[in-house]
């Protein structure tokens, strides 16, 4: 499947979206998602990534009803399996919004930490949005050495701060490795980042401790959509956060710099 090379029109990234399946008809099953939307809203924490929802979220029907303004999913609360959905356009007018965020940390050299709990996904989106804020004049948050959370060790590549297992890039939802890090760098008599962007629960927690955050989400993690609805996430892009080639996210990422004003550095 050709991947574009230069910065495509919104259009063009639209198409890409959906013949990638980042959006459009996604892989993320019906079921899936509405497995998760239940156990969110029956207090599951694992689905709460870092957020404190408290009793606001109880209904799954309420979570459904973000989701599908927000996200894109079928809004029919009947159909209960099959294919689901999250809709392209909302996923480029959140990288239009999150575009206006780094532009903002841009102008103002502010201090920017990166973390994901995809790294097979989304580490390179994440690096390049770094490397892109580097040169324009950020400092990138360097998190202290040595932490751990999770029965792993929390360590920085490329930039972007991830879990570590038994060598071994880890998948977590967890909020722990994220308050790890605002800790330790508290412990150390370091300011607080100015702004995290992230995913899972690396940018719940940052939220939820008042750091202006952004992020990726896909359609079966509602946690970070409601965090948004409430103000305590200021974007959150929603997309298929694992697809089959993390290649297909370049393109993304291109218009994302682009309409940053920012430089692409891949």
């Amino acid at each position: 499947m050709p991947i574009p090379s230069a910065v495509p029109s919104r259009a063009e990234l639209i198409d890409h979206l959906v013949r990638t399946r980042i959006a459009g008809d996604v892989a993320t099953p019906r079921e899936n998602n509405l497995s998760h939307y239940r156990k969110l809203a029956n207090g599951d924490r694992h689905y709460w990534l870092g957020l404190e929802l408290g009793d606001r979220w109880t209904d799954e029907q309420d979570v459904l009803a973000v989701m599908a303004e927000r996200c894109g999913v079928v809004d029919d609360p009947q159909h209960r399996s099959g294919q689901d959905t999250i809709d392209p356009e909302l996923t480029v007018g959140a990288l239009d919004r999150m575009a206006s965020v780094l532009r903002k940390a841009a102008e103002a050299n502010e201090r920017v930490l990166f973390a994901t709990g995809h790294p097979g996904g989304l580490l390179e989106v994440h690096r390049a949005t770094a490397a892109a804020l580097r040169a324009a004049g950020c400092e990138i948050v360097e998190i202290p050495g040595g932490l751990q959370a999770d029965e792993g060790y929390v360590f920085q590549f490329c930039d972007v701060a991830m879990l570590e297992r038994g060598a071994t890039l880890w998948h977590t939802h967890s909020p722990a490795p994220m308050a790890a890090i605002l800790d330790g760098l508290a412990h150390e008599g370091r300011p607080l980042p100015d702004l995290v962007v992230a995913d899972h629960g690396w940018a719940g927690c940052a939220g939820q401790r008042g750091i202006d955050a952004v992020g990726y989400a896909d359609c079966n993690d509602p946690a970070l959509f409601l965090g948004e609805s409430e103000g305590t996430l200021s974007v959150v892009v929603p997309l298929d956060d694992h697809v089959t080639n993390p290649r297909f996210y370049d393109a993304m990422t291109a218009y994302l710099l682009d309409a940053a004003g920012l430089t692409a550095q891949f």
